[in-house]
């Protein structure tokens, strides 16, 4: 009996490991976008469910989250989606708006994107978050993260990258210690780095915004999820990729764009996600405003746009009159 129970357990620790083994090889993929003014990067694809799989495993592989996969697809069920469904995978952004530098994270679409760029030299326009001129190569890495509860929201602003801790060590806050001993009646004051169950995972970067920073996690379902105190948690080997890309003295920025206008093209596109936050009464409102400021409410079919504000997919759609030019060169 005690050999099968431990046969049961090496086979699901062998599971495990290969599952995190294709994890660990998922291509890193730098996309490339021709200018300033071309917004839009990616391509969307497609898959066939298979028996057993849920959307947390299946938007792991692509480097999503089951949230961005489901609401791709009419809130798609999580757990049991149809097999042999051929399901719409969301790997097409928008770049939000703002300076191309650095680390660029959209709160309500819980996604970060990094532009390596080259620093070079003291001159050039300030932008407000660094006095450095940066020369950009043109391509930009994207990360889905976690983010903060609603009652300890990840915040807004400008920052510096100002060190990075392989296997860092957690000290636990007063107020944390106090809520994990109340809901589990123990809790620790540290919890050493390297050990499975840190919260931080193996990686942390480590913000001038005090007391917040990005870094892995112990609980990989968590990403696409309001479930930290405020720290950004990507994938365990997404954080390992960024930790080992991102400098010292790197810029970044927490922003907050539920509705993300951009062109591909000729061709104008809106992206829209909940507001996770709430900051905003009406995302109807919201998008003709923010329209407004991109310049382009004039070259919008209001009747798109307010569907896409209504279904809230998360993927970028074609908001001018007439047809798709993407659907219309794919002969869709």
């Amino acid at each position: 009996m005690l050999a099968g129970v431990l046969s049961a357990v090496s086979s699901l620790a062998l599971a495990e490991d290969e599952e995190n083994n294709i994890f660990e090889r998922r291509p890193l993929v730098a996309y490339a976008f021709s200018s300033d003014h071309d917004d839009v990067i990616g391509q969307i694809q497609t898959y066939r469910v298979r028996k057993g799989e849920t959307l947390l495993d299946i938007a792991r592989r692509y480097g999503l989250t089951a949230t961005e996969v489901s609401d791709a697809n009419h809130k798609l069920d999580w757990w049991q989606p149809p097999v042999g469904r051929t399901i719409i995978i969301p790997t097409e952004w928008i770049i939000p708006p703002g300076p191309r530098q650095g680390i660029v994270l959209n709160i309500p679409e819980m996604r970060l994107y990094y532009f390596p760029g080259r620093i070079v030299g003291p001159h050039g326009k300030k932008t407000g978050l660094t006095k450095a001129a940066f020369v950009s190569e043109n391509t930009v890495y994207t990360f889905p993260v976690g983010l903060g509860r609603y009652d300890w929201k990840t915040p807004l602003g400008p920052f510096r990258v100002r060190g990075k801790t392989k296997n860092p060590t957690w000290v636990v806050p007063d107020d944390i210690y106090q809520e994990h001993l109340e809901r589990d009646g123990e809790a620790e004051h540290v919890v050493e780095g390297g050990r499975p169950d840190n919260p931080l995972g193996y990686y942390r970067i480590e913000l001038t915004l005090p007391e917040y920073a990005i870094h892995g996690t112990d609980t990989p379902w968590g990403v696409g999820m309001e479930t930290s105190h405020g720290c950004v948690r990507l994938y365990p080997e997404d954080i390992k990729r960024l930790f080992y890309k991102v400098k010292i003295g790197t810029p970044g920025r927490f922003v907050y764009y539920p509705v993300k206008f951009g062109w591909r093209g000729g061709a104008l596109y809106v992206e829209v996600h909940e507001d996770i936050y709430g900051r905003y009464p009406g995302l109807w409102q919201f998008a003709l405003n923010q329209a407004k400021v991109m310049g382009v409410a004039d070259k919008l079919d209001l009747k798109k746009l307010e569907q896409a504000v209504a279904e809230r997919t998360g993927v970028p759609t074609y908001v001018m009159p007439g047809e798709d030019p993407e659907m219309l060169s794919a002969g869709r």
